[in-house]
């Protein structure tokens, strides 16, 4: 087991890391070609959309489900590198660059709630800690393109080319990894068991705490950099620099703390440890919209302290749907979870910019918690006996 969960941590980082190489190098993108970094917001959006896409497709077919979920993630991760080296030789604000990205989120719905469906048939009893690790690992990949803006200079292509050649290694890597004891592949496609999203309560409820949660984190990393420079654009010398750096930092040590909340809900209950780090996640994120403007070591703080807290919960989501639902229907599942989720998230990234442009950073943010609150309120439920 470790060795198969070992590389599929790893190759969910390197093909993961595709995600964001937009989001990181968009100023660097839009002063190269004489653009408004409001004018690419776009790009991050059409990622989001792409990958609902793509993860509506994979639930409407079943495909995690009745085909191995290793050749689904390596053709997934291959088909995200290519379209993300599109970058290189189209214009950013061109109709061909939204598609491009929209191909890459298509292709890092086969990587993400695959590497799920691999993870969760490794094992039951420790499922929140194996979900976590690969989460963790999600977030990692996020954060790497905000390490190679700070590492690779001014050029922005330097992040395109690395993100690219890391997911093509992300895909070589599916040839070591094997299929757990607790794997189930559907003999047939029940489109029917994803009618358990509203019937289950406990599906039902996972999939609400899941839209709360995705209501603020990608809006978070795909601006989180912004936001640290703009709070900070009349103190530091270097306010771009000074946003990757915080950026970087707030997103990696979520991922980190991802390991540790997985160990927390395998011992003392996934529904709980969700709810809590969704409460935390409020209360950091109001924190962080009451400092805007102040200090940047203060600034710094309150971001890194919300982004720790706001992908904590992100695994045990996948982990209540995957405990709920039968074995063989359980991709499906997850799936069409992170679908609706992350249509949700395409909504909230795109939004946020032009809500601060109306009513200033600090209420856009505050807005922000609106969702892990509500999320928190459907976690208790799950908690309480039904009836």
């Amino acid at each position: 087991m470790s060795r198969s969960v070992t590389l599929l941590v790893a190759a969910v980082v390197l093909a993961l890391s595709v995600w964001f190489s937009a989001a990181a190098v968009l100023p660097g993108l839009a002063a190269a070609h004489g653009l408004t970094l409001a004018s690419l917001a776009g790009l991050t959006t059409a990622t989001q959309v792409g990958f609902v896409a793509g993860a509506l497709t994979l639930a409407a077919t079943g495909l995690p489900d009745r085909r191995d979920p290793r050749v689904v993630f390596a053709a997934s991760a291959v088909l995200a590198a290519l379209a993300n080296a599109a970058l290189l030789v189209v214009r950013p604000d061109s109709a061909a660059a939204l598609v491009s990205r929209a191909v890459v989120g298509a292709g890092l719905a086969g990587v993400y709630p695959v590497g799920l469906k691999i993870a969760v048939g490794w094992s039951e009893a420790r499922r929140g800690l194996i979900t976590g690790l690969l989460v963790g690992a999600l977030t990692l990949g996020s954060a790497l393109p905000h390490l190679v803006v700070l590492t690779g200079g001014p050029d922005w292509r330097m992040t395109i080319v690395a993100t690219s050649l890391a997911a093509i290694v992300a895909a070589s890597l599916t040839l070591g990894i094997g299929l757990g004891p607790f794997h189930r592949r559907a003999a047939r496609l029940r489109i029917a068991a994803l009618a358990l999203a509203w019937s289950d309560r406990r599906i039902r409820l996972a999939f609400a705490g899941y839209f709360g949660h995705m209501w603020e984190l990608y809006a978070f990393w795909a601006w989180v950099a912004a936001i640290a420079a703009a709070s900070a654009a009349a103190i530091v010398a270097e306010p771009v620099r000074f946003g990757a750096v915080v950026a970087f930092a707030a997103i990696a040590l979520g991922g980190l703390l991802c390991i540790p909340a997985g160990w927390l809900a395998d011992r003392f209950g996934r529904a709980w440890v969700a709810g809590g780090a969704m409460a935390i996640s409020a209360a950091a994120g109001l924190a962080a919209a009451a400092g805007f403007g102040a200090a940047p070591w203060l600034v710094a703080l309150l971001l890194i302290v919300w982004g720790s807290a706001i992908v904590a919960d992100s695994a045990q989501f996948s982990s209540l749907v995957a405990d709920a639902a039968p074995p063989e229907s359980a991709g499906s599942l997850m799936a069409l979870q992170t679908a609706l989720g992350f249509a949700l998230s395409a909504v909230t990234v795109q939004a946020l910019p032009a809500v601060a442009s109306l009513i200033g950073w600090p209420l856009a943010l505050a807005a922000l918690a609106i969702g892990p609150v509500l999320g928190a309120g459907a976690m208790w439920r799950l908690t309480r006996p039904a009836g």
